[in-house]
């Protein structure tokens, strides 16, 4: 029987956890920020074909998740070698990206990186939330809240450190981006060793590819909970997709997108302790519905913007920063609590399902919003018609509300054991 150990011992470990979850989320959205500008800069890539090729490898990183959940559940028992291997895959995929001269077409080059780099970023991120479930039971009572505080709170650190190393780094050197791709390498390593024997393993290896689903997909509540990550996520994705337009068009303050994606990723960093603190006291439902609620009211003030409302949207960036700690922290935990519950094994596999549909409302995003916006009227770059103005805040800010307000209502009505 695994022992519960008391609640000050874990604190080390917690560390490591947060360190590697540090690692994955600096190969995360802030390549897709800072790699096609280096391209364009450095090699004269058109950006039209850049844009393209990001658009398929999205695609592919959203179907291949449910494989790559598939091949952490199968090969559990030698999980930490494989981590091992990914991060290391995904440490030379970033010095190929930004330290090494293309050997072939830049175009070519770009897209071989990036595929290797994102395959084991989504293999790493569902190995790492996958073993978070064993790790959690470890931790005593509301284990799965202490370990998504540190795990989600070293997540947006690491986004944070990542979109603002590149920048950091021109004044020290002329190749910022070599320099932080050798960082990168180094901080592998150190999180890697940082989570050594962490990686429990155990079970027998399952073979067949339906077995390991069927656990998450069997369970009613296992499927509610996915539904609800679905909805959830679609805010984010539709926001994420607009908020450069927003910016540069209805609020014309081109120059500061990079300030305010810090502030909203530096709110959502700093909130992830508090929510976890307030799920314990009071239950982690209540405090998920608090900070949807408080997403919602962000969304809502951000359609009265327009042109030179640049403070007020920096109130807006903390406040839906903040809402997205709660959502980072407090759904993973009770997709994992429910998971443990289970006791049925499937962890690597129900996580690359949660990977995918959070990752779907990306795709879903980009396919359907951009098209609308250009058929409402609106042109990047341009004087935009007060119509297509309006097109852009409707999108923005009340669609993700109506989206919200879904997966309130679909939360509101779901029993949720406490976490």
């Amino acid at each position: 029987m695994t022992a519960v150990l008391p609640v000050s011992a874990p604190r080390a470990g917690l560390a490591g956890w947060s360190l590697f979850a540090a690692l994955i989320a600096m190969a995360g959205l802030p390549i897709y920020i800072h790699a096609p500008k280096f391209y364009v800069d450095t090699y004269g890539t058109s950006l039209a074909a850049l844009g393209g090729v990001l658009a398929l490898l999205r695609l592919i990183d959203v179907v291949q998740d449910p494989l790559l959940g598939w091949l952490a559940e199968v090969g559990r028992a030698r999980r930490g070698m494989l981590v091992a291997i990914a991060a290391a895959l995904m440490a030379l995929a970033m010095i190929g990206l930004f330290a090494v001269t293309p050997p072939v077409a830049p175009l070519l080059w770009f897209a071989l990186t990036l595929t290797l780099l994102f395959s084991a970023f989504s293999f790493l991120t569902i190995a790492f939330y996958a073993e978070g479930v064993a790790k959690a039971a470890t931790l005593g009572e509301k284990g799965h809240l202490r370990l998504a505080a540190w795990r989600e709170g070293g997540s947006l650190a690491g986004v944070c450190l990542a979109a603002v190393a590149p920048v950091a780094l021109a004044a020290l050197t002329d190749q910022p981006f070599t320099v932080f791709a050798l960082i990168f390498a180094v901080l592998a390593v150190a999180a890697t060793l940082a989570m050594r024997g962490q990686w429990a393993g155990g079970g027998a290896a399952v073979s067949n590819p339906l077995a390991v689903f069927r656990p998450a997909l069997a369970d009613p509540l296992a499927r509610r909970l996915l539904l609800i990550a679905l909805l959830n996520a679609a805010p984010v994705a539709v926001t994420s997709t607009l908020f450069l337009f927003f910016v540069e068009s209805r609020l014309m303050a081109a120059g500061m997108e990079g300030p305010l994606l810090l502030l909203f990723f530096l709110s959502a960093a700093i909130s992830t302790p508090l929510w976890s603190r307030a799920a314990q006291r009071f239950g982690a439902r209540p405090a998920l519905l608090c900070g949807m609620v408080l997403a919602i009211t962000s969304f809502l003030w951000a359609a009265t913007l327009g042109a030179g409302d640049t403070l007020a949207f920096a109130v807006i960036c903390a406040a839906s920063g903040a809402a997205l700690g709660a959502d980072m922290v407090l759904l993973p935990a009770i997709f994992a609590r429910r998971l443990g519950e289970l006791g049925q094994g499937g962890e690597g596999a129900a996580f690359g399902l949660w990977s995918f549909v959070s990752k779907l409302s990306l795709a879903l995003a980009a396919a359907t919003l951009l098209p609308a916006l250009q058929a409402a009227g609106f042109t990047p770059g341009a004087e935009n018609a007060p119509d297509a103005l309006f097109a852009l805040s409707a999108f923005y800010a009340l669609v993700p509300c109506a989206l919200k307000l879904l997966a309130i209502a679909l939360l509101a009505a779901t029993r949720i054991p406490e976490v």
